[in-house]
């Protein structure tokens, strides 16, 4: 059963209690970072949504997602967060103050179907890269790269796809799943990550393709 936890007011949990009521899945609540923290030491979780106005969420949000297989987030920002970028642009997802409860609802349950819809142990590999899609699993030249969930699921679609050009559009459509408030910049800043973490002067996997959009390399 997915694991939700909850860091922000009580009022909060309880809404998400009440809008995913029937659904499998058990919702934690933490008032603070370090209760949040030591909840997650204690639950495999399958996501984290964070009030980062809570002192220390972002820390925290930094912490889940150092962790192995990296927890997924889903940050509830103010404008003036969202309009600074900032820690609002390093989730995988976000919610502007106020929101809907079936907003709410509706983000939650796609992160929750995303996380189970994983089976088998087949293995992803273009030279020295290899994606273990049953473990979440990604090593460049066997050692390995600690992604977060969307840069892990936006690499896994392009790597599942190879030589094929994608434009952000249809990437923001295919790997996030909803015309996303971020636009192409989302697009943009998640393979710039992708980048630093897996190229090197050696290794080169994601092209960009002018005007266009951005395809992954055919082995050859």
């Amino acid at each position: 059963m997915p694991v939700i936890l909850v860091l922000g007011p009580k009022t909060l949990t309880r809404e998400l209690e009440a809008a995913l009521q029937g659904e499998p899945c058990q919702v934690l609540w933490a008032a603070d970072a370090e209760q949040a923290l030591r909840q997650a030491a204690e639950h495999a979780l399958g996501l984290a949504v964070l009030d980062l106005e809570v002192l220390d969420a972002t820390d925290l949000a930094r912490s889940l997602q150092g962790r192995e297989g990296s927890v997924p987030i889903l940050a509830l920002v103010s404008d003036g967060d969202l309009s600074q970028g900032g820690p609002a642009w390093e989730a995988e997802d976000f919610l502007v103050k106020p929101w809907r409860p079936a907003e709410l609802k509706a983000r939650v349950k796609r992160f929750l179907a995303r996380s189970g819809a994983e089976e088998g142990s087949e293995v992803l590999k273009t030279g020295d890269l290899a994606i273990d899609l049953s473990r979440y699993h990604v090593s460049v030249a066997g050692h390995k790269v600690d992604l977060t969930y969307m840069e892990y699921n936006l690499l896994k679609f392009l790597a599942s796809h190879p030589g094929r050009v994608f434009s952000r559009e249809t990437l923001l459509s295919r790997v996030w799943g909803y015309d996303y408030l971020g636009g192409s910049r989302t697009v943009d800043v998640h393979i710039r990550r992708l980048r630093s973490k897996l190229e090197d002067q050696h290794h080169s996997f994601i092209e960009t393709v002018r005007n266009v959009g951005y395809r992954f390399k055919a082995a050859l």
